[in-house]
This record gives structure tokens, C-alpha cells and sequence, in this order.
């Protein structure tokens, strides 16, 4: 199955004139979006920055994009130099579906409360055993994940939940979104999220949300300046009151 990486690893190797290996930030499931993944990767090609981006994007699909391009430390590893790591989460609440966003957000025709949501996500914060948020295949040696906020706020019939731990399980916050989704629509109790953090029971969980909805917007590297900062916000979002 072709990947984003295999796409922009290929663009890379024509641009370097030899074979380049990309290392990410984070892996995304199919049918999840990213605004500001970051990777890097090794070459002897010389190349001023425009035409890393310039040249690569002549070679991607038009779904795929590179932004910036910068040199780096020999030691900067996009994955393991990174300290945190933010999503959100988007939802489309309204009952008919929506033509335009059928792709670019997950479509909840139930009710949702988002200040509910909001209140009953706040058991999330801090460092805890996320095995009821994990997935059955999930590899990790810990569930142990510490977040650092959540945040859900509604602007007309979008919903989206904002997200950012120090690292990430498999489907964590595709699993966060499902309890949410039941939690908003009435279904299940505001408590209910902090009382699945103590089952540590991924069975006792609601479903995984849908791919659709989940967007990489933001990871940080206080120790590389040469990163760009802030939080890459899809750009139909500015009616929202989220911050970079």
C-alpha cells in the first residue's frame, strides 16, 4: 500500500539525485490528515531550501505538500527530538451530510454538547495509563502518556477537539473522540472518561472514531530554532477560537 512517506521519500530521491530514507514525527493512519508533520533525512546533495521545496513538490501528488525546508544538527531526529505533539479532532454535527467536508472531517448527526465534552475531558489531563485509549495492536511498552491539555469548543456545527500530550498511542485520540462522541451526544455520563482512565480496559471503551476527522497540527522542538514554531491550523478553522 503506497504511504504520504514512500510519496515524498521518492520526490526527495529525484530532487538529491540518489536514494533518500525519511525519519517522521508520527505515523497517521489512513485517511488522517496532517498540517505540520515534520521528518528529516540525510544527503550529500547541495541544494538551497527552495529547491528542496520547490523541486519536491513538482514530483507530489496535488494531495501531498511540503511547506519549509531547513538544515538541521546531525543529531536532530524528527521523532525522538520532538517534547509534544498536537491534534484535533473535527467534527461535522449536523444530521444531513455535508458534500463539501465528507473528507475532511468525521460527520456526528446525534446532538453533540460540547461544554459537556469539555468538562468530561479535563480527567484526561495530566500523566496517565491510557490502556483503555489504546489499540488492541498498539506496540508500545508503556500506556503511560502524558497530556497537557484538552480542549473542546464549538463554532457553528463544527465541533473539534484539541489535543496535546508528550506522545501518543495507537488510536489514542481516535479513542478519545468516540468516548467524547458518546459523552456529547448524551449516551454516557461526564464521568465517564475519568472512570475509563481507571479500568485501564480497552473493551469497556467506546469505538474508534473515524481517520477523517484527525489532524497533525502542531509538533515541538524547543531545543531547534530551526523548526518552525506554532501550530499549523486547517485553514478553514479561523472561526474557531483555537490558538497557535
Amino acid at each position: 500500500m503506497a504511504t504520504i512517506q514512500d510519496a515524498v521519500q521518492d520526490s526527495l530521491s529525484i530532487v538529491a539525485d540518489h536514494t533518500v530514507t525519511l525519519t517522521c514525527a508520527g505515523r497517521t493512519d489512513a485517511g488522517v490528515h496532517a498540517t505540520s508533520q515534520v521528518v528529516n533525512f540525510d544527503t550529500h546533495a547541495s541544494r538551497d531550501t527552495k529547491a528542496w521545496v520547490l523541486g519536491t513538490n513538482a514530483h507530489l501528488p496535488d494531495t501531498i505538500a511540503v511547506n519549509w525546508a531547513r538544515e538541521v544538527p546531525s543529531e536532530f531526529d524528527a521523532r525522538f527530538s520532538a517534547v509534544s505533539r498536537r491534534y484535533l479532532y473535527i467534527i461535522v454535527n449536523n444530521r444531513n451530510r455535508s458534500g463539501l467536508m465528507s473528507e475532511l472531517a468525521t460527520r456526528e448527526h446525534r446532538h453533540l454538547d460540547a461544554a459537556l465534552m469539555n468538562e468530561s475531558a479535563q480527567a484526561l489531563v495530566g500523566e496517565n495509563d491510557f490502556s483503555s485509549f489504546r489499540a488492541a495492536s498498539c506496540q508500545s511498552r508503556t500506556a503511560a502518556r502524558n497530556v497537557q491539555h484538552v480542549r473542546v469548543a464549538r463554532s457553528g456545527e463544527l465541533v473539534v477537539i484539541d489535543i496535546a500530550a508528550n506522545a501518543f498511542l495507537h488510536h489514542m485520540v481516535r479513542n478519545i473522540a468516540g468516548v467524547m462522541l458518546d459523552i456529547g451526544a448524551g449516551e454516557k455520563p461526564a464521568s465517564w472518561a475519568g472512570e475509563l482512565l481507571v479500568l485501564r480496559d480497552r473493551t469497556r471503551a467506546g469505538v474508534t472514531a473515524s481517520p477523517k476527522g484527525l489532524y497533525l497540527i502542531q509538533v515541538d522542538y524547543p531545543d531547534y530554532s530551526e523548526v518552525p514554531k506554532g501550530a499549523q491550523l486547517p485553514h478553514f478553522l479561523g472561526a474557531l477560537p483555537i490558538s497557535n
